[in-house]
């Protein structure tokens, strides 16, 4: 039987910056010239990473715990202190031409259009960087232009473009060449919402043609619309790497359903008929809310421990997302083991 082999494969990848020990002012300086001293940072520390052709991963973390770092050795951009790494075959840092032409990458803060060119020429260019043919150039630019709506673009210098437009063109320029692989390192920083919804539907676009797309955010609802794996980072290492639905099954079971009533919410007879749920009003005293384990109650028991005490005027579910599980983590109120997802105590 024949295994098929990761497009994105590392094993023991760590990544350490030596920085400058220097004393205080000018005196500290001096004496750095004469006796140098460095304190070393582990950026990335001894992580396993394996990706799949067509996955849509989040790699999430606090800022400082790895995430751009792990990105830029992928791409070739720095190169490992210790352990492999393979991108298609290929090991990003030594092959880095090849490897560029396989990749496309986004940078939510930094471009990669020519500030003083318009759009077009910096596309054309990038056409002519990736050797391409003028008709597969064409279809590439015409398909994104059906999904990113460019055309009232590409006329328009880069140092002109709004935040948002700068975005559209950023993707266009990353995925002009139609690369097997994306990252995208916080993509949707700074725009509004609805750019926000146009990019998220574009790397569903993406996923859903087989791309292989590594999401790196802090925004987590580009992570529910677009992913169905989760990585959680901690200080270079791995805290988390599972399914996105399972982690949210496991760690986010709770759900809320708020009711606004006709009268007085029955808050004591309502906790009598449902004592695994938890119940209290909301912000006057006609609205109830029931707070439970979707795992363990379901929507229709909950509405029907309400019915028999008065008229139900509206009802608005809150499911749980994994801003629960994350937030949760980042605050150290719940330490998962990244070998089998279980909660540590």
């Amino acid at each position: 039987m024949i295994q098929s082999v990761s497009l994105i494969e590392a094993s023991n990848l760590t990544k350490v910056f030596r920085r400058a020990d220097k004393g205080p002012g000018l005196r500290g300086s001096l004496r750095h010239l004469a006796e140098r001293r460095y304190v070393e940072h582990v950026a990335v520390d001894h992580i396993d990473l394996s990706i799949d052709a067509g996955e849509a991963v989040a790699y999430v973390g606090p800022n400082g715990a790895g995430k751009s770092t792990t990105v830029k050795m992928l791409t070739g951009i720095l190169v490992p202190t210790d352990g492999d790494i393979h991108v298609a075959g290929r090991v990003p840092h030594r092959e880095r031409i090849e490897n560029a032409r396989n990749i496309g990458v986004v940078f939510g803060q930094r471009t990669q259009l020519w500030w003083d060119l318009p759009v077009r020429d910096s596309l054309e260019l990038l056409r002519d960087m990736h050797g391409m043919t003028q008709s597969r150039y064409d279809k590439s630019l015409e398909r994104l232009d059906a999904v990113l709506g460019l055309a009232d673009l590409l006329s328009v210098m880069a140092r002109k473009l709004s935040l948002g437009q700068r975005m559209r063109a950023d993707l266009a320029a990353a995925l002009i060449h139609e690369p097997s692989i994306v990252y995208l390192d916080e993509p949707t920083i700074g725009l509004d919402i609805s750019v926000k919804d146009r990019v998220r539907e574009f790397a569903r676009h993406l996923v859903a043609e087989g791309t292989t797309v590594l999401l790196t955010t802090h925004d987590l609802d580009d992570i529910e619309d677009i992913c169905r794996r989760i990585i959680i980072i901690d200080d270079g290492r791995f805290v988390y790497d599972g399914d996105l639905e399972s982690v949210k099954n496991t760690y986010a079971r709770e759900c809320a359903m708020h009711f606004q009533l006709a009268a007085g919410a029955p808050v004591a007879s309502v906790s009598a008929r449902l004592p695994e749920a938890t119940v209290t009003l909301g912000d006057s005293e006609r609205e109830l809310i029931v707070t439970f384990d979707r795992f363990a109650l379901s929507t229709g028991t909950v509405l029907n421990a309400v019915l028999p005490d008065g008229e139900v005027l509206d009802v608005s579910i809150s499911e749980p997302a994994i801003e629960d599980v994350v937030r949760k983590v980042y605050a150290g109120e719940l330490r998962l083991d990244p070998g089998n997802g279980k909660a540590a105590t």
